[in-house]
């Protein structure tokens, strides 16, 4: 498996979360599966989530409404859709380094 995927016309990643962090940036990868991403927000009334749909809307691109967390909206482990978007273009704006 791989953090980013193809599915429907766009691309489901999986995410790993660090809430709190000095900054809001990409980490590198968490395992082999997931994509690390540091929030600066808290994970408090939905502030982190927030803030990683408007990191990843920003950084890829696209519309904040194209962003759509599906699974994992408590914990750490996200399951993200983007819309309009193919595997080899998050790849190239997410890639850790």
């Amino acid at each position: 498996m791989t953090w980013v995927v193809a599915h429907g016309d766009g691309v489901r990643l999986a995410i790993r979360v660090q809430p709190r962090a000095s900054r809001t940036e990409v980490a590198g990868l968490y395992g082999e599966d997931a994509l690390r991403i540091r929030l600066a927000a808290p994970p408090v009334d939905g502030a982190a989530n927030r803030e990683l749909v408007e990191f990843l809307a920003k950084t890829l691109g696209v519309a904040k409404s194209a962003v759509v967390i599906e699974r994992g909206e408590s914990g750490r482990l996200k399951t993200v859709a983007v819309e309009g978007l193919d595997p080899a273009r998050v790849r190239a704006a997410l890639s850790p380094g």
